[in-house]
């Protein structure tokens, strides 16, 4: 069963990103505002991955010392997911 969540973003661009799991995998991922190249290519990137492996990858990047980025919100938001 496909589940969608839906996590608002604090201190991005992006005002919110929503995510599609599936038994601990991303299924699809789409930000709502942010850099339209970068966030369309981390959506790409994390497509297929498991949640687990993609927050290990994606927590605690950093976006011009604001301290957190799109990459460390979707990592909060699955976190949360899970």
């Amino acid at each position: 069963m496909i589940r969608t969540v839906k996590y608002p973003c604090v201190g991005t661009c992006s005002q919110q990103v929503e995510i599609e799991l599936e038994e601990g995998i991303i299924r699809n991922v789409s930000f709502t505002g942010g850099c339209s190249g970068n966030t369309q290519g981390i959506e790409a990137l994390v497509r297929g991955m498991k949640a687990e492996d993609a927050i290990a990858r994606l927590e605690g990047i950093d976006c011009h010392g604001k301290g957190t980025s799109c990459p460390d919100q979707l990592a909060k938001a699955l976190k949360t997911a899970l």
